[in-house]
């Protein structure tokens, strides 16, 4: 109980040390603050812009897997079959129970020739795919009108299709709900069962990534009637979805091995994971993080130095006011425990200014921007955890030498 008296009795002395050197006590707390802030709103970015990628590939599905033949065989001598390697008793084994790590699993068909898609005058130029009833789950894709296909309407081929937003304003401008319209494509009549919501891949087309097509200018039919339209059983690719994010990149194995099993190595085949670019995506910003703290840091270094510099000018200033406590009892570790205290306090006081500057600036730029400034509870810690840490490195070793005076050396200095 005493100890801690005295403990409380040194920190009301450090606060009444800074209130007397007000301009000198601001201006270490500045430096402090600024690093702080700086290194706050790099964390704030890092952590904003992994959510924003994050967003973009949810788009995908995260527990995606795709499938499919690989046509770089640099094998001379083995024999290779033409076609995409996939067909429907592909698809029929494969949607069993050969593969634990998969939860479900889509065919994916691309148009093999270009048809023209109108609605009286309107025209679109939309991608047409053919899929399974499973595969907007899969896909993470979600309704904004109507409903997806039903199993029926694939086993009989019906001419049904779910279309994205960017088809529904080209060619439904004035209808405000064109489910139940219909639309031509190649001359033949297509009724309109749904309307997917809007996805954002904004940044990935900005970076030219070919997962960055636009997702709203697409059409989904049922992938029996896309093999009809083709004219033969073959299957473009596989979409699947693992049971888990971690079970991606074993469902993706397994699936090859079936494939390459049933086919005896005819085909070769590829396959990615959407758990894959998580990874690179995590591994890249972490990496960006990284430089751009040690970057910010530089200024929290000044910030330090700053306070060692002015701790030291304390330290002389006082040699007689130390003298003196020496004299009437106090112990060395009261003096490097009070010293410490007055650094620790710049230190923490201008870690705070500078967490609450760096929260202004993230909402300030999120308002100009609109770019998602979000700030970590680990990065908030982290921030005060470095200000305090900052605090006693720059305070050891002025509060050393102040407890290293001995009593009449101190009393005897001007």
């Amino acid at each position: 109980m005493k100890q801690l008296r005295i403990s409380i009795e040194l920190l009301k002395e450090a606060l009444r040390a800074l209130r007397e050197n007000r301009l000198r006590s601001l201006l270490s707390l500045v430096g402090i603050a600024i690093g702080i802030a700086a290194v706050m709103t790099v964390s704030a970015v890092s952590s904003g812009g992994k959510v924003f990628v994050m967003k973009e590939l949810e788009t995908f599905g995260l527990r995606s897997v795709w499938v499919f033949r690989d046509y770089n065989d640099k094998d001379p001598n083995r024999r290779v079959r033409t076609g995409s390697g996939l067909g429907q008793q592909d698809l029929a084994l494969l949607s069993g129970d050969c593969c634990p790590a998969v939860r479900s699993i889509s065919p994916v068909l691309l148009l093999e020739k270009r048809l023209i898609i109108q609605w009286g005058n309107r025209y679109s130029n939309a991608s047409i795919k053919g899929v399974n009833g499973v595969f907007l789950a899969i896909n993470n894709d979600r309704m904004k009108q109507g409903r997806g296909f039903r199993e029926q309407e694939i086993n009989a081929r019906r001419p049904v299709v779910v279309i994205g937003e960017t088809v529904s304003k080209d060619l439904f401008p004035q209808v405000e709900n064109p489910v139940g319209r219909h639309l031509r494509v190649g001359g033949r009549k297509y009724r309109v069962i749904g309307v997917l919501e809007y996805k954002s891949r904004d940044l990935l087309a900005s970076i030219g990534s070919e997962g960055g097509e636009d997702a709203n200018n697409r059409i989904l039919m049922p992938y029996t009637l896309v093999q009809q339209m083709n004219g033969n059983r073959e299957i473009s690719y596989l979409q699947a979805e693992a049971v888990s994010l971690q079970q991606a990149e074993r469902a993706a194995a397994q699936l090859k091995q079936v494939l390459q099993r049933r086919h005896r190595g005819a085909y070769q085949y590829s396959q990615v994971t959407l758990a894959s670019y998580l990874k690179t995506v995590d591994r890249i910003l972490g990496g960006i993080t990284a430089m751009g703290v040690v970057a910010a840091s530089t200024s929290l270094l000044v910030g330090g130095i700053g306070v060692a510099g002015i701790m030291s000018t304390a330290v002389v200033e006082r040699v007689r006011e130390i003298g003196v406590r020496m004299a009437i009892g106090a112990t060395r570790r009261q003096i490097l425990f009070q010293f410490l205290a007055e650094a620790v306090l710049i230190s923490v006081i201008g870690g705070f200014a500078g967490l609450m500057i760096g929260l202004i600036l993230g909402g300030l730029l999120d308002l100009v921007t609109g770019f998602p400034l979000i700030p970590t509870r680990s990065g908030i810690l982290v921030g005060l955890l470095v200000s305090v840490l900052v605090g006693l490195a720059s305070g050891y070793f002025p509060a050393q030498r102040a407890a290293g005076f001995l009593p009449v050396e101190a009393l005897r200095r001007e």
